[in-house]
């Protein structure tokens, strides 16, 4: 194994950087550090106009509870849009043809709408909940606390290892800048602007970030047609028959490119969907947004967001993978005249190569954008989620329990910076010991997936006992990590980097990982059963007060919270119907009527169907960037308007004071019947 990867790695070598390293060091050190700036600009302006003072916890975690639907939406999106989601998905259509980026964007969409359930779920419950972490030391106090501490830590650590690898791999190959380099200086304009914009300027850049992605994606479609190699989707279609003919896939259908009969395909597809489910329930950046959104933009956020984000990588990772196999005999190819060796494509170097052969240093510049942009938006999620770990659930439970507003801001500052190092140093690590992108897609939902089923139950189901919710994640994960090593040395006669990265154990392991701890759960609970009381949830006040705060009649927040939850909770339990009914649906639409025809009659695509499939991909994908790029404007014009007025005349009025007290105060509540939504 070590020979054939040092020469593949010589091989990649081979291919000279489009971009000289300059232009690599201007995109992530200049262009993140005035994103930066911009971002701490924007802050101090809404500080000055509407009074939002992320000096204040609940601003600082989650912007007053206060962000509409529209930028609910673009959030969702920018949250799942990782540096892997665009390099993976060209890469698993590189490997298995149209079937790897259509099980791709499937294993996205379906977890990020039924997130929606949870969410809401939350807002009924826990309407003052910073963290998922809070509601799970209320229901199981200080044991299941720490162990879900830990889970939620592994998940955010192998979630940017993920993001750092494949991205610093992706600038590399267009720029020569030293992976390294490009690991250690991705999240230092990240770590400026969530230090001292916090969650509002997360959602601020996850808008603006993912709206350019969007708009360069969408250049793709156009600009690959326009290219004289390939001119039509008709003629994409011939260079993949040929493609297919001339180096036919292991475990697809006739061995064709063209088909959802891909063996390699589905086991990829399941575990993308078990891991990914994983990495969004036991991501607590998750439960920041949809505490941070208003209760009547939870839901409608979630699913909007979700069904726009599937169109991503299906139409990029479909797009792109197939100008890559269409075009690699071709001299435009930065290849030619070889193939990409498999430590290129493991690395995740199809969607840059491809992106060079249709638009040269334009397309390398416009993949070390999207890359630069993907991962810094989802890195400052990643690190404001470990933030609120850090402070809310470690120091404020365990360090000091009497910790002011000021104190758990400053702790929240220290996990950002903490976080930002600390993902660079872990991600270099990898880079060392031969770990890579295609190694990590496959492997993350072992770690990830243990706390599924228990944080669902923990929300929703109120027979969990205590014993369940700390037993069933641990053995899951001993149960998975056994029979992934397991079925890698039973396969393969060895436990390696290599053994462990394939498709079989993954599949095994992660799945074990993931319905393991349902089955002990219900096991140990039905035992000895518990019958919580969602009630209690409510009688811990989560709201970090300053001094000011207490001195006003706190004393009757308690019975206005009661009555609040009382008016509003006919509405949210018709929002989680509503969730309910649009998960299923999502599921079901994209796991099972759509694709599971075509893979059991092993259909092979016709030209007709393929440039069908195409168009409809990429009109999808131009729906996603209005979504991402205009409907937040339309849905937020009413403020962006009233931060222009304020601005003209100098600060808010005390009217806008008094407003944003009171949208601080009533986090939770929604419209009651007959009155108008914000």
């Amino acid at each position: 194994m070590a020979g054939g990867g040092a020469a593949s790695e010589t091989a990649a070598a081979a291919v000279p950087p489009s971009l000289p390293q300059g232009a690599a060091y201007a995109v992530v050190v200049g262009v993140g550090l005035v994103l930066a700036l911009i971002m701490m600009g924007i802050t101090r302006i809404l500080k000055k106009t509407v009074g939002e003072d992320n000096r204040k916890t609940e601003m600082f975690m989650t912007a007053n509870r206060t962000i509409n639907t529209g930028l609910t939406s673009s959030a969702v999106i920018s949250s799942w849009l990782w540096s892997t989601a665009m390099l993976g998905s060209t890469l698993v259509g590189y490997n298995f043809g149209v079937a790897g980026p259509f099980w791709f964007a499937a294993g996205c969409s379906p977890m990020i709408v039924f997130f929606s359930v949870l969410g809401i779920a939350c807002k009924m419950r826990v309407p003052s909940a910073h963290t998922l972490l809070e509601i799970i030391r209320i229901r199981y106090g200080t044991v299941g606390h720490i162990v879900w501490i830990v889970l939620c830590l592994i998940n955010n650590i192998i979630a940017v290892a993920n993001m750092l690898l494949g991205a610093s791999a992706a600038i590399s190959a267009v720029s020569g800048m030293h992976v390294v380099a490009a690991t250690f200086l991705l999240p230092v304009g990240v770590i400026m602007y969530t230090f001292v914009g916090g969650i509002k300027a997360t959602f601020l850049t996850d808008y603006f970030h993912t709206f350019v992605i969007t708009i360069i994606i969408c250049f793709f479609t156009v600009k690959a047609f326009v290219t004289e190699e390939i001119s039509s989707p008709a003629h994409l279609y011939d260079l993949l028959v040929a493609a297919g003919e001339a180096h036919p896939v292991d475990g697809n259908h006739n061995g064709s490119y063209l088909t959802m009969a891909s063996h390699g395909g589905i086991l990829f597809g399941i575990i993308h969907i078990l891991a990914n489910f994983g990495l969004v329930i036991m991501d607590t950046g998750f439960f920041v947004k949809a505490f941070s959104a208003t209760p009547q933009a939870v839901v409608p956020g979630y699913i909007v967001g979700g069904i726009a984000y599937f169109a991503i990588p299906w139409c990029l990772g479909t797009l792109m993978s197939s100008i890559a196999l269409g075009l690699e005999n071709s001299p435009v190819f930065p290849t030619y005249p070889r193939r990409m060796s498999p430590t290129e494509v493991s690395n995740g170097l199809v969607l840059p190569y491809a992106a060079i052969a249709i638009a040269g240093k334009g397309g390398a510049a416009a993949i070390l954008i999207i890359t630069f942009m993907a991962v810094t938006s989802t890195l400052s999620a990643q690190v404001i989620a470990v933030s609120s770990i850090i402070s809310f659930d470690i120091y404020r439970q365990y360090v000091n329990k009497s910790a002011t507003d000021r104190d758990v801001i400053k702790w929240s500052h220290i996990g950002v910076i903490f976080f930002g190092l600390f993902s660079a140093c872990f991600s270099t690590i990898l880079h060392y010991g031969k770990v890579d992108l295609g190694w990590t897609l496959y492997m993350l939902g072992v770690l990830t997936c243990p706390g599924i089923f228990p944080t669902t139950f923990a929300i929703l189901w109120k027979k969990q006992s205590t014993a369940a919710a700390v037993a069933s994640p641990i053995l899951g994960m001993l149960t998975g990590l056994g029979v992934w090593l397991g079925t890698a040395y039973h396969f393969y006669g060895e436990v390696s980097v290599a053994s462990t990265g394939q498709a079989v154990p993954c599949t095994w392991g992660t799945a074990a990982s993931a319905i393991s701890p349902a089955v002990y759960s219900i096991i140990i609970s039905l035992a000895k059963p518990a019958n919580f009381d969602w009630a209690d949830f409510r009688k811990e006040d989560l709201a970090l007060k300053d001094q000011s705060d207490k001195d006003e009649s706190a004393s009757n927040s308690a019975d206005e919270g009661r009555s609040s939850y009382e008016a509003n909770k006919a509405h949210l339990k018709r929002w989680g119907r509503i969730a309910s009914i649009w998960s299923l649906a999502t599921f079901l639409g994209h796991w099972v009527l759509w694709p599971l025809p075509m893979y059991a009659a092993k259909y092979v695509f016709e030209k007709g169907f393929y440039v069908a499939w195409l168009v409809i991909a990429i009109i999808w994908l131009w729906g996603t960037m209005f979504v991402t790029g205009f409907y937040p404007i339309i849905d937020g014009w009413k403020q962006i308007w009233e931060v222009y007025q304020l601005l003209r005349k100098g600060g808010p009025s005390q009217q806008t004071i008094e407003a944003t007290r009171e949208n601080s105060s009533s986090a939770g509540e929604i419209p009651v019947e007959g009155e108008k939504g914000s």
